[in-house]
């Protein structure tokens, strides 16, 4: 989920204010900032970034910015930006802030890799700048425990995708009330001040700091919580702002109704990915054997259930490596976040099926268990590589990775979570019964949050109302099959903004923009020249599975940090987008 590059080198450029046509072209009557929020943040003076030239085509800075905004002449903490100038001075519009979600994604490493998935006339027009939220990545960290030792010891019962069985439950339950217990203690300082809220305030003094008069914004799953947030916060300070993959804020939040419920019974992550699952099982089936190897046995659908239940029952030997249950739903969990991940998916229950199963052969098991074993270790070394890039520039002896506690700062602060983490093994198991799966892959994330773990919170976190009416429009992008931001949460948050559109793509993986030619040109055409799509609006994916020749769907990895590492490893491009999410704690075939 982060970035782990360095920011070196040095280098000094300024910022231009938006244009006054730009802005009104898109400007309407709205409702105002309240005078709270008003004096929390114009009383902060817009901090004077000292840019510095930073890996080769970037700039660099940092500043600091209050802990906490009733009381701005306090402590402060550390925000990092990295910025990618305009292409076309002459007609450039302003700034366009860039988030890949999380929580605990960096915003500098998406608005690095700007050059690699952002259309041409947005590169020309903007300055892609992104930030990383307080806590998180470059910018001051959170650190819940006081050393690398004591985190290791207190998170080893979270070492699986998520937890099966009564043993790993405990141990499971255990390490999250350390981590809910260490984060509302040692690391309780920034912890309590992590709110989307904080971050959404952040923004809005940075807006001021590049010079712009109006927010330019394009964030991406968690990343739409905060634009949702700050569209209702600020609702006279915008100039475009677009959200991809997107999360329904009072879902999030959690209202005092739904209070006891888990987060993903709010948020439904685990519905969406049961969804694409499924569709593709069923589209394998249609397109048989010819295009999809697992048709080859049966039905998809019903064999996908069986090659669970094996794995449930016994885990599968891969070269003397166990592939477990967990194991075999993260991993398809992972891949559903690629647009082409269909084929790895239907290669690796291939493999399984004929790995698993009592009518294969001797010979047959052992091929099967050769292929797969070469498939882990292809995804294993694409892994390692993907973090020897990440921390060459940065390595120490022993890195304290402060991932969990960057996700859970936000999302435990942010939101209401059940009483007791105990209550976890049974809630999730009702989540499985609806959501085959994934709803305990995806319940589990947010045990760490339970109240009797997580102590600390933030006063002046938002919680609403989010349904304000904006002076500009706010423009949400919900795809069909997303198995991480449900398209339900896309058509009910665009309801509960009065000046907001929706445009619906019939996508593959996790958010649209990049991989649907039709949505990167209509969220394009609006940051730039505030033209919206017409209501009702519905793309398709440039990818759907199947339905090409074997072999020839495009496919690309769907994870900010992993895109771009990649990039900046290879010097390769790419249209696809960088975004991270939240996630299980750790998934062997593919994490997120």
């Amino acid at each position: 989920m982060r970035l782990g590059h360095r920011i070196l080198a040095a280098g000094v450029a300024g910022a231009a204010l938006v244009p006054a046509l730009a802005v009104t072209a898109l400007a309407a009557p709205g409702d105002s900032t309240s005078p709270v929020e008003k004096g929390r943040v114009d009383r902060v003076p817009a901090p004077k970034p000292a840019w510095y030239k930073c890996y080769d085509y970037a700039e660099c800075a940092t500043v600091r910015l209050p802990l906490d905004y009733d009381d701005p002449k306090g402590a402060t903490t550390e925000i990092a930006l990295l910025r990618v100038k305009a292409r076309n001075a002459k007609k450039r519009i302003g700034s366009l802030f860039v988030n890949p979600g999380g929580p605990g994604g960096q915003g500098t490493a998406i608005a690095y890799q700007a050059p690699y998935f952002l259309g041409k006339d947005v590169l020309d027009r903007f300055d892609v700048v992104g930030f990383d939220p307080r806590g998180i990545g470059f910018s001051s960290n959170v650190a819940c425990f006081r050393s690398t030792r004591d985190q290791t010891f207190a998170l080893a019962g979270m070492n699986v995708a998520f937890p099966v069985g009564a043993k790993q439950e405990a141990a499971y339950v255990k390490s999250a009330k350390a981590v809910g217990k260490g984060c509302s203690t040692t690391g309780k300082k920034l912890a309590g001040a992590m709110s989307t809220a904080e971050a959404a305030r952040d923004m809005d003094v940075l807006r001021r700091a590049v010079g712009d008069k109006k927010l330019s914004y394009l964030g991406f799953s968690y990343g739409t919580a905060l634009g949702q947030y700050y569209a209702n916060m600020f609702p006279d300070r915008l100039r475009a702002v677009v959200v991809d993959g997107v999360i329904n804020p009072v879902s999030w939040a959690g209202t005092p109704k739904t209070a006891n419920q888990i987060l993903d019974d709010r948020l439904r992550s685990a519905d969406g990915a049961y969804r694409a699952l499924r569709e593709i099982l069923v589209r394998c089936g249609k397109a048989g054997k010819a295009k999809c190897q697992f048709a080859a046995y049966g039905d998809p659908v019903k064999n996908f259930d069986v090659l669970a239940k094996r794995l449930r029952a016994k885990p599968a030997d891969i070269e003397g490596e166990k592939v477990t249950y967990a194991d075999f739903v993260g991993g398809t969990l992972g891949w559903l976040y690629d647009p082409g991940g269909y084929e790895v998916i239907d290669a690796m229950v291939t493999d399984l099926w004929k790995a698993t199963s009592p009518a294969s052969s001797a010979a047959q098991a052992a091929r099967a268990r050769k292929a797969l074993a070469a498939r882990v270790a292809e995804r294993r070394t694409e892994v390692e590589r993907r973090k020897e890039a990440a921390e060459k520039v940065s390595a120490k002896d022993f890195p304290y990775d402060n991932g969990l506690e960057a996700f859970s700062g936000v999302t435990c602060t942010d939101g209401l979570h059940p009483k007791k983490a105990g209550s976890w093994p049974a809630l999730t198991a009702a989540s499985d019964r609806r959501a085959p799966y994934f709803g305990r892959a995806w319940g589990w994330g947010s045990v760490q949050c339970a109240r009797d773990a997580w102590k600390v919170r933030d006063e002046d976190a938002y919680t609403g109302p989010f349904n304000r009416r904006t002076n500009a429009p706010v423009l949400f992008v919900g795809n069909y099959y997303d198995p991480a931001t449900n398209y339900n949460d896309a058509v009910s948050s665009s309801k509960l903004l009065p000046n907001s559109r929706l445009l619906s793509s019939n996508s593959w993986g996790h958010t649209a923009y990049g991989t649907s030619a039709c949505v990167t040109k209509a969220v394009d055409a609006y940051l730039v020249g505030g033209k919206l799509p017409p209501a009702g609006k519905v793309c398709v994916g440039d990818t759907q599975p199947f339905a090409g020749d074997p072999g020839t769907e495009t496919r690309g990895p769907a994870d900010a940090s992993a895109m771009a590492l990649q990039a900046a490893a290879a010097g390769n491009g790419t249209k696809l987008p960088p975004v991270a999410t939240r996630v299980p704690t750790s998934i062997l075939l593919g994490t997120r």
